[in-house]
């Protein structure tokens, strides 16, 4: 496919978030270069899915070198930090939007074996091979409303190197028979390597603070965040939405004075009945229910726990949420928004530029090259 000029709706959106950048942040506008070098990138990454300058310049016919699109990427004074976020200003405007659910999740990317200058890579276990592979790990924060899911933030995760060397040793030892009091200490958590879920939290108050006018009704997680200490401080930074997350089959819940595990009261105690549910679309599907308002021992505290299994599955996943005044159907309903996340992880895997390889390097390239794949993801909007 040639690029001889950018495709006209990339040109309409690049216009839009240029005026839009010149209204919310003063002097903040693309220059003229800078604006086609953008339309440029768009229109390669709609023609060639991938974020590369060896394709661009190969799809231009040699019009667009690679040193020319590569030094505007690394060196023009672009505001990267504000693209996204005016970007998702276009589209809560261009959609009406007031009012949606936040829902994170996390999305691998395994790279090559040479990986030295890719931004936050580690040692990943590959569900594919039961190996492992070299990855990033990025943190999506997404909008999903009853219109559309678009992402809104995002953050590179990667795991305390100097921790996972201590884990490492400290099973080593310990399978030896060596005592704790004789085993190295646990080292303090580099601030550079926060946890996911205190990525989470501070995706969400940055959403919070540029996006203030958006009324959050509630907050989706899965059980990597289902903790106390992640869903009441995302229910106090909502502005006390319902959170909704999960909890493992074996954590245990107290049930009229009796400590017993969450499976083992709803298999023995409190068992389901089949409903009809409806997701966004329309579309009616059946589930098996039970629910109770029961204290969460890990939790202190009493949340709203429900057993739910759809047709055709054996085994219940238990959600866990925060607000004991929602209905069961209400949380099951908002809880059904995360399929829509897997449909855009697997859009865009595949169409969006940033699944194909990594050409970017270091931090910068990483950033910059996935605001770039997002904003396409935008565009088509």
């Amino acid at each position: 496919m040639l690029m001889n000029a950018p495709a006209t709706f990339i040109q309409s959106y690049i216009d839009d978030l240029n005026d839009a950048l010149n209204q919310l942040k003063l002097g903040a506008a693309l220059t003229r270069i800078q604006a086609a070098w953008l339309s440029t990138c768009l229109t390669g990454i709609l023609l060639m899915n991938s974020v590369c300058w060896a394709k661009f310049e190969r799809a231009s016919l040699g019009d667009c070198k690679v040193a020319a699109l590569s030094w505007v990427f690394r060196k023009a004074s672009i505001p990267w930090d504000w693209l996204l976020r005016v970007s998702v200003v276009l589209i809560l405007k261009r959609y009406g939007i007031t009012e949606g659910v936040l829902a994170f999740d996390e999305s691998d990317r395994a790279r090559s074996k040479s990986t030295k200058r890719i931004y936050k890579v580690y040692k990943q276990k590959h569900k594919g091979s039961g190996g492992y592979v070299n990855g990033q790990t990025i943190v999506l924060l997404l909008l999903v409303t009853s219109s559309s899911t678009v992402p809104v933030g995002f953050f590179f995760y990667m795991p305390d190197p100097a921790l996972k060397q201590w884990d490492k040793e400290d099973k080593r030892l310990k399978k030896s028979g060596i005592a704790k009091k004789d085993r190295p200490i646990k080292p303090e958590r580099d601030s550079a390597y926060p946890t996911k879920t205190e990525i989470a939290l501070g995706l969400l108050k940055e959403f919070k603070v540029a996006h203030s006018l958006i009324k959050i009704k509630g907050v989706l997680a899965d059980a990597l965040y289902g903790e106390k200490a992640f869903m009441d401080e995302a229910a106090k930074e909502s502005g006390g939405s319902q959170v909704i997350s999960q909890l493992r089959k074996n954590q245990n819940i107290e049930y009229r004075g009796r400590i017993r595990s969450v499976e083992s009261y709803f298999n023995s105690i409190n068992k389901g009945i089949d409903q009809i549910i409806r997701v966004r679309g329309g579309k009616e599907i059946k589930v098996t229910v039970s629910s109770a308002r029961l204290k969460v021992s890990s939790h202190s505290k009493k949340r709203f726990v429900i057993a739910l299994k759809y047709d055709g599955e054996n085994d219940y996943r238990y959600l866990v949420a925060t607000d004991l005044t929602w209905r069961t159907q209400d949380i099951i309903q908002a809880y059904t928004l995360r399929w829509l996340i897997e449909v855009f992880f697997e859009d865009w895997k595949l169409y969006e530029g940033w699944g194909r390889k990594a050409k970017q390097l270091d931090e910068e390239g990483s950033s910059r090259g996935l605001i770039l794949s997002l904003l396409f993801d935008h565009c088509l909007r």
